[in-house]
């Protein structure tokens, strides 16, 4: 038995490629044979010399596949208008209103992942957060097309931004839908920003190791004439922290500002002030699974298993799981409150969630978002990447169809009885939320071939603790 200041004891057993602790996944968060020179190797030559040609090009085509269907739709509906969708009075919010809220749920475990436990000094964060910020960036993008593409008139969403009054017209800043322009554009400014600014070491790295000259040039472009000096390095992880302290906020504000499009209607389902923090877990729910849907096949095709290690995907799992009980206990309250409220309307909506005619989404919603991941009481499904993907899947799933029940199932059936309707999506409708999945692997897929998707200087500072005995 052998103890390392700082640690937990471990146990060192014959034959273990991992020192293993008692809970029986490895202690450590970097594989322990891994040197300096090992993990800037191994991550600089995916985007230098594109190991796995094949099996990328066997990704990208039904990726970029759909990105053309999507291209395909957008341009229909820009010709034709938003009545190519299932849209209809009452339910004036269909499956564009569902993918935004969807999208950016996912974008916040990038934040969360990078800042938040940047300040909290978890380091098991450091060889998934460059890849979880990425997505954050494209999951932003796909989600910020959907409120434009919903006017009917993009071309007019300039009514949003606080222009100049030179056609004596203000936006409405009491509205939530102005509200969105201002917290997803911040959000999304602070994570690229936090994203490229961890990146230049690495560019610098990937620079340095081109063989080529363009690839020189197009990667010394980006470092930014990085030099890797003490002053250079200073003011780097001064500029890193001060972003991931100002990204900190970002994680709860944003989504609950996105929640007030719903909270501060009248409407029965979504009239609740438990939607800011019930939004906001489901967010790192779905956030965290995606990434673990993401990062799961990337570990074992590109060999990562040493840099993304059994520890990292069971932290993963446990914050999955915490959130998903979150998210439960959301539920639990909606239904409650229904029913304390004493609200005809209210106990009328929980009514038709459960046994109307979106019954089956709602109990499929509660099989795949709530049952399916209590699997991850299991430590062998937590350590098991094949049984994680899957539950994380579930969870991804459960998180569009809980938008779906919370956007449509409300609006279908409102106050009055004479409007109610059923809102029965058309091919242009999954046509437009399969397409924007195809843009954001299209783009997850160019990421991983032409940039270090692990941090190279943070991968080296974890080796560097562990030699000095501080891990």
């Amino acid at each position: 038995m052998e103890t390392i200041q700082g640690s937990e004891p471990r146990l060192s057993i014959p034959g273990k490629p991992y020192p293993v602790t008692t809970l029986g996944f490895p202690a450590e968060m970097i594989g322990p044979h891994q040197t300096y020179a090992r993990v800037s190797e191994q991550i600089a030559e995916v985007p230098l010399r594109h190991p796995h040609q094949k099996l990328w090009l066997l990704g990208f085509a039904p990726a970029f596949t759909l990105l053309l269907v999507f291209g395909i739709a957008v341009g229909y509906l820009l010709y034709r208008g938003v009545g190519i969708w299932g849209i209809q009075i009452p339910v004036a919010w269909g499956f564009a209103i569902v993918n935004f809220v969807w999208w950016i749920g996912i974008g916040h475990a990038g934040t969360f992942i990078s800042a938040i436990l940047l300040l909290l000094l978890q380091k098991w964060r450091t060889t998934i957060n460059r890849f979880t910020e990425a997505m954050t960036l494209f999951a932003v993008i796909c989600a910020g097309m959907f409120p434009l593409l919903h006017l009917g008139r993009p071309w007019t969403f300039y009514f949003l931004l606080p222009y100049p009054d030179t056609m004596a017209l203000w936006p409405q800043f009491r509205s939530p839908l102005v509200w969105d322009i201002f917290a997803v554009s911040t959000y999304f400014t602070v994570s690229l920003l936090f994203w490229y600014m961890g990146l230049l070491p690495d560019l610098a790295t990937v620079r340095d190791k081109a063989r080529t000259k363009w690839k020189k040039i197009l990667y010394g472009l980006g470092a930014l004439g990085w030099r890797g000096s003490a002053r250079h390095w200073q003011n780097h992880q001064s500029a890193y922290l001060l972003l991931g302290g100002l990204a900190t906020p970002l994680v709860l504000s944003v989504h609950s500002v996105v929640s007030f499009d719903f909270s501060v209607a009248q409407l029965p389902g979504w009239h609740s002030t438990i939607f800011p923090p019930y939004f906001v877990a489901g967010a790192i729910y779905s956030g965290f699974a995606m990434v673990l849907n993401l990062i799961i096949p990337i570990r074992r095709i590109f060999g990562f298993q040493d840099l993304i290690t059994v520890r990292t995907l069971n932290n993963m799992a446990c914050v999955t799981l915490a959130t998903c009980w979150m998210v439960a206990y959301g539920y639990i309250m909606e239904a409650f409150m229904a029913w304390y409220s004493g609200d005809v309307f209210e106990m009328a909506m929980m009514r038709d969630r459960a046994f109307g005619y979106y019954g089956w989404v709602f109990w499929l919603l509660m099989t795949v978002n709530v049952v399916i991941p209590q699997l991850l009481w299991s430590r062998k499904v937590r350590t098991n990447d094949i049984a994680l993907f899957f539950v994380a899947l579930s969870a991804n799933l459960g998180m569009w169809l809980e938008r779906f029940v919370i956007v449509v199932q409300s609006l279908h059936h409102d106050f009055t009885p004479a409007k109610w309707a059923n809102f029965i999506p058309t091919i242009w409708d999954w046509a437009t939320l399969f397409g924007s999945i195809g843009l954001f692997l299209t783009l997850m897929f160019l990421f991983v071939r032409y940039f270090p998707m692990i941090s190279v200087s943070e991968s080296r500072e974890l080796i560097a603790q562990r030699k000095e005995g501080r891990l």
